[in-house]
């Protein structure tokens, strides 16, 4: 979460730089330099791209650009989202915008067809859970919630995440309980869940598709950047336990869930760095400060391993053969196992106060 000035005009810190301070020697220059530079790359974007939105229609980007995490090499995962009558116009502004990404030397999506393109709210709305509901519509839906944001008008896009969690909250039974003060949107947090399944999957599947090429960058990915998106998503929903008070539980219901909704719109507009950073801050969690700073020290080296071009290019192109012993594929492997036992204990560690909620609702 961002703090603003006095006058409310600027931010000047957010709960990742106050976390640092709180930690002391903590410093995070990669991920300081990666939000920067992202800040930067998504006005220079929104700037080409001024006049191709309407109030129907929203650019989103997603990926790294999005969440803060922006390097010279990053993707511009992109989509133009509708939310009103199809019209024609709409595939001639999609293809305009590409151009425009191409001429300020955008690195494109990957090819699978879930970015670059358009999507459609009745799609990612209607179709949860159901044979209709592609890989692709739910990671569009799924990253709509978790690493998204818009590039110029953003009514589109306020609107579509709206009505998601509004779906969310309202069709799970379970929340609505009588007498049940409190509780875990488990319809969404389900739905989260699934969405890092897929993504586990299809890592395998994109493993055997390229024969193998690209192997070990997407392995180190796959433990950190996706891993973390997961993480987010999980402790946003059980936010919605720890932040709601029990005079708000207690006034919603099925018919009155604005409180529910305005709590996760609230965590999902964070990043999912500054959704643990503004967690993990709060009084009650000083415990796991020292794992706080191992999680945030290895993202740190993790973003600074992908701004460094060489190492990145190095690890794109390695041979599945010789990553056992290769030096720069085991020091990277070495962050990937110190970001993961860092989550493993904030979630499950014995002396987590996140424990019982996380096996309650995140494994059974």
């Amino acid at each position: 979460m961002t703090v603003m000035s006095q006058d409310d005009s600027a931010p000047t810190q957010n709960s990742i730089d106050l976390l640092a301070q709180k930690l002391g020697q903590a410093t995070w220059e990669n991920i300081r330099n990666a939000r920067v530079r992202a800040q930067e790359m998504r006005i220079q974007y929104t700037g080409a791209l001024e006049g191709l939105d309407t109030d129907d229609t929203s650019i989103v980007v997603f990926g790294s650009l999005a969440r803060d995490e922006a390097t010279e090499q990053s993707d511009v995962d992109w989509t133009l989202l509708i939310d009103g009558m199809a019209d024609p116009k709409h595939m001639d502004a999609a293809f305009t915008i590409q151009q425009k990404l191409d001429e300020k030397k955008a690195k494109a999506p990957g090819k699978e067809g879930t970015f670059g393109n358009l999507s459609f709210s009745h799609e990612i709305l209607h179709w949860i859970g159901g044979e209709d509901d592609s890989n692709i519509n739910t990671t569009r839906r799924i990253l709509l919630l978790l690493e998204s944001k818009p590039l110029g008008k953003s009514a589109a896009w306020e609107r579509v995440r709206n009505n998601i969690l509004h779906r969310y909250v309202t069709e799970d039974h379970g929340l609505w309980v009588p007498k049940k003060e409190r509780g875990v949107p488990l319809f969404l947090l389900n739905d989260i869940a699934r969405y890092w399944r897929t993504m586990v999957v299809d890592f395998a599947y994109k493993q055997r598709t390229r024969n193998n090429k690209g192997y070990a960058l997407r392995n180190i990915k796959l433990g950190l950047s996706r891993k973390l998106i997961y993480a987010s998503g999980m402790l946003a929903c059980l936010r919605c336990h720890l932040d709601i008070s029990d005079k708000d539980w207690s006034k919603s219901s099925r018919d009155n869930p604005q409180a529910l909704i305005d709590n996760l719109r609230t965590t999902f507009d964070m990043t999912p760095l500054e959704i643990f950073a503004d967690t993990l801050i709060r009084v009650e969690y000083h415990h796991l400060l020292p794992e706080s700073k191992k999680l945030f020290d290895a993202y740190d080296k993790f973003l600074g391993l992908l701004q460094g071009q060489n190492m990145r290019k190095h690890l794109d192109e390695l041979s599945i053969h010789a990553m056992d012993s290769d030096t720069e594929y085991i020091q990277a492997q070495t962050i990937r196992r110190e970001f993961g036992d860092a989550l493993l204990k904030i979630f499950l560690g014995q002396d987590s106060d996140l424990r019982d909620l996380t096996i309650q609702y995140g494994v059974f």
